[in-house]
């Protein structure tokens, strides 16, 4: 196994043990939850809940997704990756319109709280934190941007059951529209993460172009043997991005010389934009 490949196995376990505290936080929090009638610390479980997709997420980005094409996927399976954000992100709207609804349809009911589910609670507080920064060291030491990314989210998980705790302990004083409140809060919290998700994902799934096409043509045309950029396209493949472009060479040149001057366009788009997959079609200059 190369160092690549140990470093993507070694992702994939930080990623597992992450989704499998996590999913233990989703049960806790869904368990104070049911027990205390708080909508908001039900509305953090549901929070919880995109953290496991998440994790599920990165899973099959770190799997799935960098398998090699095959005969059935030529351009790879990069775009599985993004079907799964996609259905994520349609599942957080749901969740959170209907916890939203229940917060604004929802009489006031007695919000509880005993000692076992503070120190429950408590106790989520502390995994996340313990979570967070083991996640963190770990995006450090592989250099790994999608740790990193899921060790902020993480930290930000901290922030928000603080305020849902906080919320939650002066509603069982008696202010029960703090809990509406906090759940309303939460639910805006995750349409806001769906967003988010969606963004990412539409401009993949329709092709939306990766980069400025004038920026390549530009580029392109700085490479020694280029005449002219006649058409450029770039897509994203997932996280990757693909360009096919057709430009025009000196009509004299032999085979072997056109093919290098598409040789020294496919280097620079590598060096300067980090694409490898680069679709060039070489065409002689009739003008």
């Amino acid at each position: 196994m190369n160092s690549h490949s140990q470093k993507d196995a070694q992702v994939r376990r930080v990623i597992v043990i992450e989704g499998l505290a996590n999913a233990v936080v989703l049960v806790v929090k869904s368990i104070v939850g049911f027990s205390t009638g708080s909508l908001a610390i039900l509305g953090d479980a549901i929070h919880s809940l995109t953290d496991v997709m998440n994790n599920i997420v990165a899973w099959i980005v770190m799997r799935v997704s960098s398998a090699p094409a095959d005969r059935n996927h030529p351009y790879g399976h990069r775009k599985f990756e993004t079907l799964a954000v996609f259905g994520l992100a349609s599942l957080l709207v749901v969740l959170a319109v209907q916890l939203a609804l229940q917060a604004l349809r929802r009489e006031d009911v007695e919000i509880l709280s005993g000692g076992w589910e503070i120190g429950m609670m408590l106790g989520v507080l502390c995994t996340n934190i313990g979570l967070a920064t083991w996640q963190r060291r770990w995006a450090k030491r592989l250099d790994s941007p999608i740790l990193l990314a899921d060790a902020s989210h993480t930290f930000a998980d901290v922030l928000t059951t603080i305020v849902v705790i906080a919320g939650w302990q002066l509603s069982a004083m008696g202010y029960v529209w703090l809990d509406r409140l906090c759940a309303l809060g939460v639910a805006g919290l995750v349409l806001y993460l769906a967003f988010n998700l969606f963004r990412s994902a539409v401009p993949v799934l329709v092709d939306e172009s990766a980069i400025d096409p004038e920026i390549l043509t530009n580029a392109t045309e700085e490479v020694d043997g280029v005449n002219e950029v006649v058409r450029v396209r770039s897509r994203w493949m997932g996280s990757d991005r693909a360009v096919d472009m057709i430009v025009t060479v000196d009509p004299l040149l032999p085979t072997l010389e056109a093919h290098r001057i598409a040789d020294r366009i496919e280097a620079m788009l590598e060096a300067d934009f980090s694409i490898e997959d680069v679709s060039i079609h070489i065409e002689p200059d009739r003008n």
